[in-house]
């Protein structure tokens, strides 16, 4: 069925939006808290958020929603969306809800919610959830009403578990780190994970106002970052997205590492330490061809799904592997978390570099990326990878880079853009061809 609400990642939009109000999410407490009402145990749902503004209308929304229909609420505050999905699993929770809208500027605000065991709902429970949105839902007898709380523990609660994923045998003792938080989510607890680890800390992003989360800062915008880093001569930087789902690092010459290369350099790790499993890890075509090389050349195997963090966590589960992730830092290590956590992927990348003990430009830089290029093309209507001359415009592509780079063209799931990327070995190559298709899309859709 079409969605109207949920995309591939919860439901987003811009606050007082037509999908994003205090009605919508009210909404969401009723059909969720409904479809999980199961067996006839207290049910019960827990509620985070970053530090969006209107967090505080949303959450107080789903409250309404969530108790009307007779479900008990636990209200974290500000923590982490991996925080959330844990603590849905090990609350013993029926159902976790985060309200972020993860790098988005902080006028948007987003719904992502987790079953009961800590991962993302699947489509049919969406879609199901969905169609009750525009149903009329029972609602509890008012002797069935739920209650609300919030629990003074829940970041303790998740610092510990971090840092339960670090090595037992290591400190982080005489490196110097910057952590930039976004503003957001883990403005509190990531610097306390580090601090408690013994990492000598400065840290930025960490003054959110309600409307700076993304501002300038994190991991979508990590030149200031890169700038601290440089300034105070700190060994490593690291920088986590509005609800710290996301890493990006930096390395002691400002010099941004990006996903792809904190993965490989996880999955060197695992591997010799035989934890590694599936023999390769998970990326998603965004993924640069150098890694893939890279992990051939360690007799390891990259396996490419469609972009989306849900499907990277799809494939693993479905092939057993327990390292994945995107280029844009969404990293997933399925032997501690259920989603992408930034912290507790900084800790593995942070241990390796202690471990090493050689500057995080050489342990993090694993291979060369072949240059690449993407770029947006906007169109009125129709389906214009479908017509024959940008048919034509890709096959000629694929010919010129066959052996020697790659081409991924996909419509975006959420504006009416075709996205185009190209790599190969010859950056005036790959410029050619992304023009030339660009330049054919363009056509097709006048």
């Amino acid at each position: 069925m079409a969605r109207k609400y949920f995309g591939t990642d919860g439901i987003r939009g811009l606050t007082n939006g037509a999908n994003m109000s205090a009605a919508l999410a009210m909404r969401v407490g009723m059909a969720a808290g409904a479809y999980f009402l199961r067996g006839d145990h207290r049910h019960r749902v827990v509620i985070g958020k970053d530090t969006r503004l209107s967090g505080y209308m949303l959450e107080s929304a789903l409250v309404a929603g969530f108790t009307s229909v007779g479900m008990d609420v636990v209200m974290t505050g500000p923590l982490p969306t991996p925080a959330i999905a844990m603590l849905t699993h090990s609350m013993r929770a029926d159902l976790g809800v985060m309200i972020s809208a993860s790098h988005n500027p902080f006028a948007d605000n987003g719904i992502k919610l987790f079953g009961p065991d800590g991962f993302k709902l699947s489509d049919e429970a969406e879609e199901a959830i969905e169609a009750m949105l525009e149903s009329e839902v029972p609602l509890a007898p008012a002797a069935n009403i739920g209650r609300a709380r919030r629990i003074d523990d829940a970041a303790g609660r998740y610092i510990h578990f971090a840092k339960s994923t670090f090595p037992e045998n290591q400190r982080l003792d005489g490196l110097k780190v910057v952590i930039d938080c976004a503003n957001g989510a883990a403005y509190k607890v990531a610097p306390e994970a580090l601090w408690e680890l013994g990492a000598d800390l400065l840290t930025i992003g960490n003054h959110p106002d309600g409307r700076n989360i993304n501002d300038g800062v994190g991991s979508t915008s990590p030149q200031t970052l890169s700038e601290t880093v440089v300034g105070v001569g700190a060994d490593i930087g690291i920088a986590l997205d509005g609800d710290a789902d996301r890493l990006i690092v930096v390395d002691e010459g400002g010099r941004v590492i990006d996903g792809d290369q904190l993965m490989a350099t996880i999955a060197a790790a695992w591997a010799r330490a035989g934890r590694l499993k599936g023999g390769g890890l998970v990326a998603t075509v965004m993924s640069n061809l150098g890694l893939e090389r890279h992990l051939s050349a360690q007799g390891l195997g990259l396996v490419r799904t469609k972009v989306g963090d849900r499907h990277v966590l799809e494939a693993m589960r479905a092939r057993g592997h327990n390292v994945g992730g995107e280029q844009s830092g969404h990293i997933i290590l399925s032997d501690y978390a259920t989603t992408g956590d930034g912290l507790v992927a900084a800790l593995q990348v942070l241990a390796e570099v202690k471990r090493a003990g050689a500057p995080a430009s050489e342990v993090l830089h694993r291979f060369d990326p072949l240059p690449q290029l993407l770029r947006n093309v906007r169109f009125g209507g129709g389906r214009p990878l479908e017509t024959e001359v940008v048919r034509s415009s890709i096959a000629e592509a694929e010919a010129a880079l066959a052996g020697r780079g790659r081409l991924v063209i996909r419509p975006s799931g959420t504006e009416p853009v075709i996205r185009v990327m190209a790599e190969g070995e010859d950056p005036a190559e790959v410029e050619q061809v992304v023009a030339r298709i660009c330049d054919a899309v363009t056509r097709a859709a006048a």
